[in-house]
């Protein structure tokens, strides 16, 4: 594993078969993390897109009370953001995994791996 990168609210590393990026804060608004996590990748954080295909775990923990974001509608805006940067498009998603928990801080983490054949 890579040290992490990233400066601001979005940090990322490279992991074996695919990378791990964090993003501080959670809001509702699902559409935020498109243009945040994108700029990231465009500025802070190269990488060249993979072809075949690929695992992809989301993990959103929240202090306090439930967060009402739909953790579809979330998955959807990171994938968008990814695509591109991670893999070529995100239809090379064969196996996508969601989750929300109770956490130490308010953040969403991801891994995408390359799926071995």
């Amino acid at each position: 594993m890579s040290e992490w990168s990233g400066r601001g609210k979005v940090r990322a590393r490279t992991i074996a078969g695919g990378v791990e990026l964090t993003i501080d804060g959670i809001t509702t608004q699902a559409r935020y993390y498109k243009p945040l996590v994108y700029e990231f990748f465009r500025k802070e954080f190269q990488l060249r897109p993979r072809y075949g295909e690929f695992e992809v775990e989301l993990i959103m923990e929240y202090v306090g009370e439930t967060p009402t974001l739909d953790l579809d509608n979330l998955a959807k805006a990171l994938l968008d953001a990814l695509k591109g940067h991670v893999f070529v498009d995100d239809s090379q998603i064969a196996r996508l995994l969601c989750e929300r928990r109770v956490g130490e801080r308010d953040r969403i983490s991801v891994r995408a791996v390359k799926r071995e054949a």
